[in-house]
């Protein structure tokens, strides 16, 4: 068994180690090493996360897929959260949440009954968590384009600032034909900017 950490945050601005180390101090507290860590700065309620997939596709069967919260893992809409759990219980990885508490049950080895009800009882907290980090994240957007309305209106919406520097940084990369993870590792930009900085070249 392998704990294999995932670290995401939204956007390159955010800091996507942040959660790092409340990780390794409760692996520690569970004697538990974590063998891997996965970091990546994308949007949750997306399913095009590489590290993500890459972790799964790195994990063998009974891993432990260790997050902060379930939130860092899917804010996804009903069907993509489908896909993607069906995706973790194939490769019959085990999700532990430091702020699922029943998920902890997942640490240890359990005869084949109580290994199968920890199993059910954690699916059903992980839906409902899941549930609910996409609620907060469609109101969260639903009241930030209110405000973003509110401000046209008032004519006092400037948009987001570009970070010029850097943008041209990344074009001077893209030009030399660098990849997209050596870009992303020199400069902590996402890949939905590298896309739009893209069209540029």
């Amino acid at each position: 068994m392998f704990v294999r950490a995932y670290l995401r945050a939204s956007t390159s601005e955010q800091d996507a180690d942040r959660a790092r180390r409340d990780l390794e101090e409760f692996a520690a507290s569970h004697k538990l090493k974590i063998a891997a860590f996965y970091k990546e700065n994308e949007s949750g309620a997306s399913l095009k996360r590489p590290e993500l997939f890459r972790l799964l596709a790195d994990a063998h069967e009974g891993d432990i897929l260790l997050i902060e919260q379930v939130d860092r893992l899917s804010r996804l809409n009903a069907d993509d959260w489908d896909k993607l759990k069906r995706e973790i219980e194939t490769r019959r990885v085990r999700v532990v949440a430091l702020d699922l508490p029943t998920s902890f049950m997942m640490i240890r080895d359990a005869d084949e009954m109580t290994a199968r009800m920890m199993s059910a009882l954690n699916s059903m907290m992980l839906d409902m968590l899941a549930a609910i980090a996409r609620k907060d994240y469609t109101d969260r957007r639903r009241r930030q384009q209110q405000g973003i309305e509110k401000l046209k209106v008032a004519g006092g919406y400037k948009g987001r600032k570009e970070d010029a520097p850097r943008n041209e940084q990344i074009v001077l990369m893209l030009k030399e034909g660098k990849s997209w993870n050596q870009i992303i590792a020199a400069t902590g930009c996402s890949r939905s900017t590298l896309s739009r900085l893209r069209q540029r070249v």
